[in-house]
């Protein structure tokens, strides 16, 4: 099985976790919706991620809704001692699949206590507070009321950290007023680099950054430039993705999804690949700015 400590680790809170971790996701049905197509194959991913050293996963429970940390808990429970499962709320998913705000007090309270239910769980790790004031990327818009909410949870001793996704720096800012703030998980990867500004900030703060579509989500990156680097190198371009998104910044945390054995084999093996300086170059020039999907 591929190695993923050539990758290094940062802290996630109290935890130290490897760079290169698991992004569940894609364990639900099409558009993360309903069940898997193979659920034995779903739960051997999840085995063979932990197996091969994978000690940060990301899931949440409106994935599903419910089903993918259903599956979690079946392959991976009672978790390994180091094992970091982050989860979100602040959605909910509708009878038709659609993605729907829940910052309520009772639907984040409800949200945390199916995520400890479903993924069999005293405590959360890090719950993040997933802004959907639009679901193409972020938005200002004031996060004090559900941030409260978790914090008093939090307090409570049902949630460890509180992180935020989909955020902007100046909500980043303002919801340190109201908790500590462990990580950011935002849409960054080769082509999409909005968030330019606000990775390199919390880099110099110490404060993880997990982009979530490091790949390019639903439509995965492609590009001459790309496909023609991975070939010099001989890797896979989504392998040189990857890599440049670990050369970019020491506090970068990835959570590449798949459902296959093999495509997370392939994943795991960018921690190994080190891309030369014109290779760099080559990439850095392919970025442009472009709208988030939901997450």
């Amino acid at each position: 099985m591929q190695s993923i400590n050539n990758a290094g680790t940062f802290p996630l809170g109290t935890r130290e976790v490897k760079r290169l971790g698991y992004g569940a996701m894609q364990l639900a049905g099409p558009g993360v919706f309903g069940p898997p197509k193979d659920r034995a194959a779903a739960i051997a991913v999840l085995r063979a991620a932990v197996d091969s050293g994978v000690n940060h996963i990301d899931t949440s429970d409106f994935y599903g809704p419910h089903i993918t940390n259903q599956v979690i808990k079946e392959a991976l429970h009672p978790y390994r001692d180091g094992l970091v499962i982050v989860t979100k709320v602040g959605a909910v998913r509708g009878p038709d699949a659609s993605w729907t705000p829940a910052f309520s007090e009772t639907a984040l309270k409800d949200a945390v206590h199916d995520n400890l239910r479903n993924l069999g769980l005293d405590v959360l790790d890090v719950v993040n507070l997933r802004a959907m004031f639009s679901v193409h990327g972020p938005q200002e818009g004031s996060l004090e009321a559900p941030l409260t909410v978790l914090a008093e949870l939090q307090h409570q001793g049902l949630i460890r950290h509180i992180g935020l996704s989909n955020v902007t720096a100046r909500q980043v800012q303002d919801g340190r007023t109201v908790c500590p703030i462990v990580c950011v998980q935002n849409m960054y990867n080769l082509a999409n680099r909005a968030d330019e500004a606000l990775l390199m900030q919390l880099a110099g703060e110490g404060t993880a950054y997990v982009p979530f579509f490091p790949l390019g989500g639903f439509t995965p990156l492609q590009s001459d430039a790309l496909s023609e680097v991975a070939t010099a190198l001989g890797a896979t371009p989504m392998q040189v993705a990857l890599a440049w998104l670990l050369q970019r910044a020491p506090n970068v945390l990835l959570i590449p999804g798949t459902s296959s054995v093999a495509h997370l084999q392939q994943n795991l093996a960018a921690a190994n690949l080190q891309l030369p300086p014109d290779a760099v170059a080559r990439l850095d020039g392919l970025g442009a700015v472009a709208p988030a999907a939901p997450h």
